[in-house]
């Protein structure tokens, strides 16, 4: 039996690159087939949080990164879940205080690994870009793969 996977894409796509995780979402089907599940969660960190409190196996969350690094450039981080108490503003998204709503809910987080894109802007406006959009092919071709091998069930 495969691994339940949720695919979210958080970001929002009123701040320019800071949309890269909900276009990317756009860009795959909604069930890749097996245990995947695919959202665009947009802003809804709660939601995220409640959704995460069923029973799932891994958590691929695709996100704009900070502007620490060459814009475009798309990485893939196994994220740590623990620690932090980040405060959670239910018509925001920040993975951490999603994190700590999931652990304050009774909830655990399940693996979870971040495809992300180094940001070039965050001003005011809708659409990427056109080095970010740029990086969305790349980076849905890379939540694909690790759809594929976060599929594959652990061994306890």
């Amino acid at each position: 039996m495969s691994a339940r996977v949720l695919i979210a894409g958080i970001g929002n796509i009123f701040l320019g690159d800071d949309g890269f995780g909900p276009e990317v979402v756009r860009r795959l089907p909604a069930d890749l087939g097996g245990s995947a599940r695919v959202v665009d969660y947009g802003i809804r960190g709660m939601h995220l949080a409640y959704d995460l409190l069923e029973p799932w196996d891994a958590l691929i969350l695709v996100d704009a990164l900070p502007d620490t690094g060459e814009p475009g450039r798309v990485e893939v981080i196994r994220a740590e879940s623990g620690g932090g108490a980040a405060g959670l503003d239910a018509h925001a998204m920040n993975p951490e205080a999603v994190f700590a709503a999931v652990r304050a809910l009774g909830g655990q987080m399940p693996r979870t690994v971040v495809v992300g894109c180094q940001v070039e802007t965050l001003a005011e406006g809708i659409g990427l870009s056109d080095t970010v959009a740029a990086a969305v092919g790349p980076a849905a071709d890379a939540v694909r793969a690790l759809a594929a091998e976060l599929a594959v069930p652990q061994e306890a």
